[in-house]
């Protein structure tokens, strides 16, 4: 009997002393959890209202919720007795070594954060970026894969676009196509540039306003260069580009206007 009642005494004295740090720890696990479910909803609302990608935010919800839950397993440990000054450094020693053998990867993810936050481009656009001209076709959260005019696939991660130059072609409605044609020195500069302006107008996806600009460029070595600088829709930049080198080469022919090419003239001396 004595045992018996030593062990209730010993039972008692640990409910005394422990029962009402486990009832608070328990009241603040479910209060805390309350608390957090509303504060990621509060933030994905916000990502919502700032219309943020997807993906990004779909991540940075997730990552907000598993945060604030570490933060109050721990605090709870702590009221409960539990020592966590050493469970902190053991998880701040693995984020050390995890961070450092994962550089990379973190830049690239670091990047692509960037490039969903602040959208340099998007899904569709044509883009020039690490030399690699081609449209946008997913956006990931450590690579971008564009599409080629060969159709075929590259994978960029998103740390060398971040910190690289990125040419979006889409950005804005219209985009210059700057095309150059040499002539003889003989032929009439002004046929040569009533042609070019029909062939301009012949195409209906070149825009007049912005006006195209047909001009002398240079008077090169073997030829007098045109530029013509017309306008049209970032999708219609390769059709239009192909089109008129075509067009002008087959009207040029008609009109009989030559276009040069290097020619070397070889004198054999007899001794």
């Amino acid at each position: 009997m004595n045992d018996f009642s030593e062990i209730i005494s010993t039972v008692q004295g640990y409910v005394i002393q422990y029962g009402s740090k486990v009832l608070l720890a328990v009241l603040t696990l479910i209060i805390g959890l309350w608390v957090i479910s509303k504060l990621t909803k509060g933030v994905e609302t916000v990502f919502n209202k700032n219309k943020f990608d997807e993906t990004l935010q779909k991540f940075l919800v997730n990552l907000v919720n598993i945060a604030l839950k570490a933060m109050l397993l721990v605090s709870i440990a702590s009221m409960i007795g539990i020592e966590t000054t050493s469970f902190v450094a053991i998880i701040g020693a693995a984020g050390l070594a995890i961070g450092l053998a994962l550089q990379g990867s973190l830049s690239n993810f670091a990047g692509g954060v960037l490039v969903l936050i602040f959208k340099p481009y998007k899904v569709g656009d044509l883009i020039d970026a690490q030399g690699f001209l081609g449209k946008v076709k997913e956006i990931q959260i450590f690579n971008t894969i564009i599409n080629t005019p060969q159709n075929r696939l590259v994978i960029i991660p998103n740390g060398l676009i971040s910190n690289g130059c990125i040419t979006n072609m889409s950005a804005e409605e219209h985009i210059r196509i700057d095309l150059t044609f040499g002539v003889g020195y003989g032929d009439d500069i002004t046929k040569v540039k009533s042609v070019l302006e029909e062939v301009v107008k012949s195409d209906s996806r070149i825009q007049k306003d912005p006006a195209p600009v047909i001009a002398v460029k240079e008077h090169g070595a073997s030829s007098v260069n045109f530029a013509c600088n017309v306008w049209a829709k970032p999708a219609d930049y390769w059709g239009v580009y192909f089109y008129m080198h075509e067009k002008v080469k087959i009207e040029f022919d008609k009109e009989g206007i030559s276009i040069p090419f290097p020619q070397r003239d070889v004198h054999m001396i007899n001794s």
